[in-house]
Formats: structure tokens, sequence, C-alpha cells
């Protein structure tokens, strides 16, 4: 086995991680017969089959999973060395993989990226949007370089840093502005809409309606929250949204917004990454950005939120 090659090892983790050659083609921007070459020539020098190839898919072999696990902590371990050359240049430049989950990105990243781009201009940032446990994964795995999530995480491998807190405030039916605002206990016997399955703002909402579980005769799931705010404003329902979202998922729908009393349901967003990441000096330096931001976002809105109490 003198030849195998870095090359070689990537296209094998991308293929091990989408289980499809042409998407796993895509991503590496080579051709499928080219991917497909360098997989049985990777093959060829194992001596070993890594894959069991199927007519819509490819599935990893008992072999193969255990030498998918070896391949990542090398790939993950090449980046780090790559990331330990960067951060011995003067400032933060090329590449930079950051995770958002989706209750976050479409209303905080705008001003994120606006303003990373202004203060490192080598800055090549690529942004990944997806829910929380994917992101963890991929963390773990070394395929992005740090997450912007809702705390805590509780993963020892990873640094947690707190950037904000939020409060989520009540979507309802544009007539019933001026009625009593529910409780946890209250809300939990109405329709609540709520994202699906896989999202921790879902799990936050259940948490305070006291609920472990959603029934699914009494719920609807959405995949996001604007399809949530449309559905209330339709009279499906009522949901939660957090408040950074208000003045975006609001502006086009019938609905009215109410804030609870105390103790009122709320998430602590953050960004986590590796300890053992040579960029950590750097990505805490990235953390304070994304803190300003979010900070300058909730000045701007303050009026809207006022008009909306």
């Amino acid at each position: 086995m003198n030849n195998l090659t870095f090359k070689q090892l990537r296209y094998f983790e991308a293929l091990a991680r989408h289980g499809h050659f042409g998407r796993a083609a895509d991503a590496c921007a080579i051709s499928q017969p080219a991917l497909s070459m360098q997989i049985k020539e990777l093959e060829g020098e194992l001596g070993a089959a890594l894959f069991e190839r199927g007519a819509r898919q490819v599935r990893l072999t008992g072999f193969g999973e255990a030498f998918a696990l070896r391949v990542r902590d090398i790939l993950r371990s090449v980046d780090e060395l790559q990331d330990l050359a960067r951060v011995s240049q003067d400032g933060l430049v090329g590449r930079l993989r950051i995770g958002v989950i989706p209750t976050v990105a479409p209303y905080l990243l705008p001003a994120i990226i606006g303003n990373l781009t202004r203060t490192y201009a080598g800055l090549d940032l690529h942004v990944r949007e997806t829910v929380t446990g994917t992101l963890i994964g991929e963390l773990a795995e070394g395929r992005i370089d740090a997450a912007i999530v809702a705390l805590p995480v509780s993963e020892p491998s990873f640094t947690e840093i707190a950037l904000f807190a939020e409060d989520f405030v009540l979507v309802r039916p544009g007539e019933d502005e001026g009625k009593p605002v529910p409780n946890g206990e209250t809300l939990s016997k109405m329709r609540l809409l709520l994202l699906e399955e896989g999202h921790c703002f879902r799990d936050q909402a259940l948490s305070f309606c006291n609920r472990h579980s959603a029934l699914p005769r009494e719920l609807l799931d959405g995949s996001s929250l604007s399809t949530l705010v449309q559905m209330v404003s339709a009279g499906i329902g009522v949901t939660l949204i957090p408040e950074m979202a208000v003045t975006v998922e609001t502006r086009s729908a019938q609905v009215s917004v109410a804030r609870f009393e105390n103790p009122k349901p709320s998430r602590t967003i953050g960004m986590i990454w590796r300890k053992t990441s040579p960029l950590a000096n750097q990505l805490l330096q990235i953390s304070e950005v994304v803190r300003r931001s979010a900070a300058a976002l909730r000045k701007q809105q303050a009026p809207a939120a006022s008009r909306n109490r």
C-alpha cells in the first residue's frame, strides 16, 4: 500500500458521506467516471472492497466503515496542519467554514457575513445551514471549523462561547390581538405549530409547554419558521418564534405577536469549535464579531418590537 493519496482519501470520504457517486463527484468537482476510477484504484491498492454498489446508492462494507473512521481522523489532522500554517500568518486569511442553525441563519447571517468580510479582507467564508445534530457531527469530523447553535451542547471536546440570549414570542392569528397571553400549561392545550423533528427550537418550545413529545393529532410540523407563521395567518393554530425572526417573518402575515410573562421561554445562542483547533484564538475573535452583529441587529429591531407589544 505505497500508492495511497490524500486525493483518494478525500474522494472516499465524499462517497462514504453522500452514498451516491453522482453527488460525491459533484462535491469533489470531478466527473463521476473519474471518481469511480479513483475508488476502484483505492480498493485495488487495499485489496478489499470498501463499498457495496447498488442500483441507486452505495453502502460501506464492514471494512469500509472501519476504514472511514481512520480516514476522517487523517483528513481532520491534515486540515488542522493547514490551519496551523494559516495562523502563523498575520491576521485571519483563507477558508473558514461555519455552520449555522436554520432558526438563526436567515436573520443573522447577512450582518455576520458583512462584518466578517469587512474585518478580515482575506477571509474565504463558507457557510453551512442545517440542524444542530448534523452540525455537531460535521464539527467533530472536521468538515466545518465552527458552528453557531443554541447552547448548551455539552460536548467535552468542544469549546462553547455564549454570545447572546433572546426570548421566544407567541404568534397568533390577527384577530387574537389583545387577548390574554397563555402560559406554558395553557399553550400545551392549544393547537401548536412546531418545526419538524431534528430542530432544537422544537424541543425548546415543547419544554416551555412541559411536553416531552408532540402528539401528531394535536400538532402540525413545518420545515421553516416562515411556513409556521403563514399557517398561523391562515388560522390553523399558534406558534413560537425567536425574537430575531419577528421582523422578517411577520411583515407579510396577518398575525399578532405577544410577549410572555415571566418566566419567559428563551434560548442562548453561542458558538462552538473543537478544543484542538489551531484556529481557536481566531475563532474567539470571530465570536466577538458575531456577538456585535447580533447586538446591532437587536438594536435595529427594537422599534418594531415595541410596536408589537
